[in-house]
Formats: C-alpha cells, structure tokens, sequence
C-alpha cells in the first residue's frame, strides 16, 4: 500500500476541515464572512459554519457585529474558579464532578479549592481566586454571613461572580427553587399522614440550615406551609424548627434528643433541608426503634438517600432531585455568557424533581424477572 494511503487512515477528517479554516483566516489580513470562508475551503457551508461556531466558543476565532470572523491574538483559555461546599458532602462533589466534566468539554481551565464547610476558609479560598486572577468566580459555600465578605473581595477584583444557592451581593444566583421544592416535600409528607395517619400528625419538625440564611431556610418554610396547607386542623405548636446545618451527627444527635423527649408520640414528620441531615435523622429514628412513627423526606437525592428509598418499609420516603449532573453545563454556560457580556437574568433555577421511594421499589419489584 502506497505510503501517503496509509497515512490518511490516521487523519481525523473534521479537525482537518478545522484547520483548514483556522490557517485561511490565519493568512488572510481581514476579517472573513462565512460565505468567503465557504467558497474559498469548498467545505460544505453547514460544516463551516459549525467550525466557526466552535472556534469562537473556544476562543481561537471573534465573531464582529456584521458577522465577519477572524483570528485571536494569542488565545487563552478562560479560568473559572470553584470554591465548592466540601469534599465531604455528597452533593457538593457531585456538583463538582459535574462542573469538571463540563469545563472539559467547553475547554474552560478550572480552579477547585474546597470551602470545606466553613466560613473562614471560604473566605480564603476567595482571596485565593483573587490572587490566581481567574477569569470567575462559582461560589458554594453555606453561610450567609460571609457571602457579603466573598462578594466584597471578589467584585473589588473586577472579577464576575456566580453564587450557589445562596445569595451574594454582585453575584448572580444559580440554585434550586428554595420554597418550591420545600413545598413538595411538605406536599409529599402531608400525603403520607392522610393516608396512614388519617391526617393526624403529633409533629412535624423541620431540620434546618440556619447559617445558610433566608433563601435556604425557605425549604423548610415551603414543607410546613404545604403541611398547613393539606391538614389545617394541625395545631401551629407541633411544628418545631431545629438546626441540623445540614450535617449528619449534628442531625442525628438533634433528633435522638427529641425523640427520647416524646417517647409516645406515633405520628411524626420531618422535613429535612439536606439529604445529609435527613441521614442524621434517619440513623436516631433506627437507634430508637421508632421507623413506624416517623416519616422523612430529604433534598438533593443523593446516592445514599436513593439506596436507602429502596429499602422495604424504610420511614423516608422521599427526595427532591437538585438534578446535580445539569448544574455542570449550566454553569459553564453562564460563566461564559457573563464573560461576553450578555444580559443574564440575576436567579437561576435548576430543574428538579421529586424521587418517591414507593415509586422506586414499584420500579425495582418490575425489573426482576
């Protein structure tokens, strides 16, 4: 076989194409049109046009106002930098996972630093930002106290910011519908109490993240208005509001004391604002023996809530799904949107969905054969 035919089974037909376009406007000393481009590569105009498209996205091409494309001096690859909410939180780092996978694709470089659920080393981390001169700031961290500290240093810095979650002064918010998906659990748990409980429930408590402020807590705020809402007769005393800060033990030992308080109730709900807080409340009800009695229902679905969900006569029975694998390409698409200086809406809502647990054992009974 002649050498040259065996060189061209190792050619990779588009990234020719690519390069083709990339090196004639590489030579040419104006600006081209699409139309130019197309006659001058005999490439088919849709294939073109692509190329040109993907070439701007990453950077190597501009495109002007009246259409004409030409080459970048010297491009670089945009830096987005990610503060994410901890290593040690099932959500954060699917969330993460999801940016990298992203960032890959779009070709942004990225910077993960992990605020490790504490305040002071968020704010470190946002001094770190700073000083690596990234082009963006994604900021994921828990406690609203801080947030005006982060934004102050990074807006200062002339750097755009994007917040999860919860608020930041300057930022632009990305997150979930706080009160919307608190009032499908509600909605979800008010359900089971009619149902098994002839609508009747001794509590309803309601595990909270107080350092994440307003927005969060409205997840709560959401389930018990939902609650009110579907069993009115319920007297406003037997809902109790507790502090889990979204963490495991301090859940777990929260609910371990109200429970011990209240040996004879047999109706009780709990509405927790993280899947990690709802572990918690899940490993007091077990070490207590009260499964019967209780019923829970938790947000971000992770791993560990959907296992447990499957789980036969399991008290939690239900998940609000934050979609973490979309905030990714989300994400990477508004940080880019913001560095071109497009009109970006300052909320934005992920899509979500509520995982019932008799739903996923229905599934799971129909897979077996």
């Amino acid at each position: 076989m002649p050498k040259s035919s065996v060189n061209r089974l190792y050619l990779i037909p588009v990234l020719s194409k690519a390069l083709d376009v990339l090196e004639l406007l590489q030579k040419h000393e104006r600006p081209m049109s699409l139309e130019a481009i197309y006659k001058r590569t005999h490439i088919s105009k849709t294939t073109v046009y692509r190329i040109l498209k993907t070439l701007v996205h990453r950077g190597y091409l501009a495109q002007s106002q009246d259409g004409l494309y030409r080459v970048v001096t010297r491009p670089r690859k945009v830096r987005f930098g990610f503060g994410k909410q901890s290593g040690e939180m099932p959500f954060s780092e699917a969330v993460a996972a999801s940016l990298r996978d992203a960032a890959t694709q779009a070709g942004v470089d990225l910077m993960i630093l992990d605020n490790r659920y504490d305040a002071a080393t968020a704010v470190q981390v946002a001094d770190e930002f700073v000083r690596s001169r990234v082009d963006l700031v994604i900021e994921f961290q828990i406690d609203q106290q801080v947030a005006p500290i982060i934004a102050d240093k990074v807006a200062a810095a002339g750097i755009p910011l994007i917040a999860i979650d919860i608020p930041h002064p300057h930022a632009t918010f990305f997150g979930v519908d706080n009160y919307r998906v608190g009032v499908e659990a509600g909605e979800l748990l008010a359900e089971h109490a009619e149902r098994l409980w002839s609508g009747k429930a001794d509590w309803v408590l309601g595990l909270d993240v107080e350092e994440a402020g307003p927005m969060v807590q409205s997840r709560i705020t959401g389930a018990f208005q939902a609650i009110r809402d579907r069993l009115p007769d319920l007297p406003v005393e037997s809902f109790v509001r507790i502090d889990g800060r979204g963490l495991q033990d301090k859940s777990a030992k929260i609910v371990a004391q109200f429970l011990t308080r209240h040996p004879r109730d047999r109706r009780i709900l709990i509405a927790a604002a993280t899947d990690t807080s709802a572990l918690g409340a899940l490993e007091a009800v077990r070490q207590l023996k009260r499964e019967k009695h209780v019923a829970i229902v938790g947000q971000d679905c992770i791993a560990e809530a959907i296992e447990e969900m499957r789980r036969p006569g399991s008290p939690w029975i239900g998940s609000v799904s934050h979609e973490a694998a979309s905030y990714g390409p989300r994400l990477v698409q508004l940080g880019l949107s913001i560095l071109r200086g497009l009109t970006i809406p300052p909320y934005n809502f992920v899509e979500h969905k509520l995982v019932r647990a008799d739903a996923l054992r229905e599934q799971a009974a129909q897979a077996v054969p």
